[in-house]
């Protein structure tokens, strides 16, 4: 027999050897996707392409359960992955094995199969759980509006937590399907299209389906009691609309706006192209909080959005955004220019539509009603950071650098991008660089210092710099434009919102 013998020195080098490379390589995922606005949300080492939501919730106790499956491929070798989540689970299963699992962090589980997952693997992680969304709580807010029949999942740039664990980024979409049973009397609202309800024992359950990639932070669940409307656009896709039994006051102005959503959504299509989804609508629970939200295919309206009467300028802010949002959505949270700027100028072309003033008389109300040294000015809407991701200047002065971009290029080729721009990154994820050097190939022109000037610089643009965007060209406006109240109405309710939760960055 012949023996090796090992110098002592070198036994660790020996048994690093004698193991394989890509055993040495496994680690956990990270607990961040990586966007330095908000570095613990989203994970890493891994892309989830379905999510199947099984569930049952009751209004009366706010009792949330169910049976979250996840299909999902690896993008490294893992010992360990997150999700991001809040309720109690009670079991999870990694390809059908039972899993370890903890939390950690505000809103982290983590999660340790029973043997290493390699990188480029198909997984399917299921996790059961329960609990009450309102009691529960991450950097001390909520995304769960409880409400006098039910409750309320929407909110951003984060609100999965509260109803299903997640990879809760932009950067990982995926379909759904959202299955809910509710006590008879109550209905289950999501996106999508209805694909079935049944009754059962004093239960009825509501299938939901959404078949085309769809973030996170867009999928939402209401429960409670809607009179619920249905009908289809000219052009053919079915709307779903959904109010709360008790809206009080607000009952007939919510439906006077949001019954119009199939009207909008396809005059939209003529600046923005086909409208991208199979479904389509609008609901109103009737929730205290201030904010609407893009939800995809189907928003999300506060009552409050219609407290001072019909509101379809808020209707048409969020059906914008389910082009520019939600079919093209950021890369990073710090390109939320790509989602409220073009939203809000959807709103100033609606205006135009409806003969109350056009884009140009709002860009040119807008300048010169913010001097100088207003504070509105020192934020870059390209890149406003997370304690200004939804101040009004992403909003206002985020539309006032489309209209410099219109003068600057032309309505051909500003309207090409409009309507470009979308099929381009169709599904997908886009930054505001990237917007920028779409724009040029389109209309041929250098853009980096016209960008520079609306979007980053922390000061009003100078009178040279305006003209030369054909902006007031002539004196300050003495009044508004006629819209300008229905416009600044949702303003109101976006300063109102940061009040409300003493951190500005949860309006929509």
């Amino acid at each position: 027999m012949h023996r090796r013998f090992i110098a002592p020195g070198s036994l660790a080098a020996a048994l690093l050897l004698a193991i394989p490379a890509s055993a040495a390589s496994v680690s956990p995922g990270a607990p961040g996707i990586g966007d330095p606005y908000y570095p613990a949300y989203g994970n890493g080492g891994y892309d989830v392409s379905h999510y199947d939501l099984r569930l049952k919730y009751q209004p009366a106790t706010d009792e949330l359960s169910g049976t979250a499956t996840l299909l999902a491929r690896t993008t490294q070798d893992l010992s360990r992955f997150n999700l991001d989540f809040l309720l109690d689970v009670s079991e999870v299963r990694v390809d059908g094995a039972k899993a370890s699992f903890a939390t950690s962090g505000e809103h982290e589980l983590e999660i340790t199969p029973n043997k290493p997952v390699r990188k480029g693997t198909s997984v399917t992680v299921v996790v059961r759980y329960s609990g009450v969304p309102s009691t529960k709580q991450a950097y001390g807010f909520t995304s769960w509006h409880r409400t006098p029949d039910g409750g309320v999942a929407a909110n951003e740039p984060e609100a999965a937590w509260w109803w299903f664990p997640s990879n809760d980024h932009p950067l990982d979409k995926a379909t759904y399907d959202v299955s809910v049973a509710v006590p008879d009397g109550t209905q289950a609202i999501s996106n999508g299209t209805l694909q079935s309800s049944s009754s059962r024992a004093g239960w009825t359950r509501y299938n939901w389906r959404s078949d085309k990639p769809q973030a996170t932070y867009l999928a939402t669940l209401a429960a409670g009691k809607f009179d619920v409307t249905t009908g289809t656009t000219e052009s053919g896709i079915p709307v779903i609309n959904a109010y709360s039994k008790d809206l009080g006051a607000n009952a007939g102005a919510a439906r006077a706006s949001v019954e119009r959503t199939g009207e909008i959504a396809d005059w939209l299509t003529g600046y923005f192209g086909p409208y991208p989804y199979n479904a389509l609508g609008g609901y109103v629970p009737n929730t205290d909080t201030g904010y609407a939200l893009e939800t995809q295919t189907r928003p999300f309206y506060s009552p409050r959005q219609f407290a001072s009467g019909s509101n379809t300028s808020v209707v048409v802010h969020e059906l914008a955004h389910q082009w520019y949002g939600d079919l093209v959505s950021v890369a990073g949270w710090k390109d939320i220019w790509i989602n409220e700027g073009f939203a809000r100028y959807a709103q100033w072309l609606w205006s135009e539509h409806e003969g109350e003033g056009t884009a140009q008389e709002i860009a040119d109300y807008v300048y010169a009603s913010h001097p100088a040294d207003d504070a509105f000015w020192t934020v870059k809407p390209g890149d406003p950071g997370p304690e200004n991701q939804f101040h009004l200047a992403v909003y206002d002065r985020g539309a006032l650098a489309l209209q410099a971009l219109r003068n600057e290029i032309g309505d051909e080729a500003f309207f090409a991008v409009l309507k470009g721009w979308p099929k381009k990154y169709a599904h997908g994820n886009a930054s505001v660089a990237d917007f920028r050097v779409y724009a040029e190939q389109v209309s041929g022109k250098p853009l980096a210092a016209l960008f520079d000037t609306w979007l980053y610089q922390p000061s009003k643009p100078s009178a040279p710099a305006a003209r030369s965007a054909s902006i007031t060209r002539q004196a300050a406006p003495d009044a508004p434009p006629k819209s300008w109240k229905k416009i600044a109405a949702t303003n109101g309710v976006h300063e109102h919102e940061d009040a409300e939760r003493d951190a500005p960055r949860h309006q929509h």
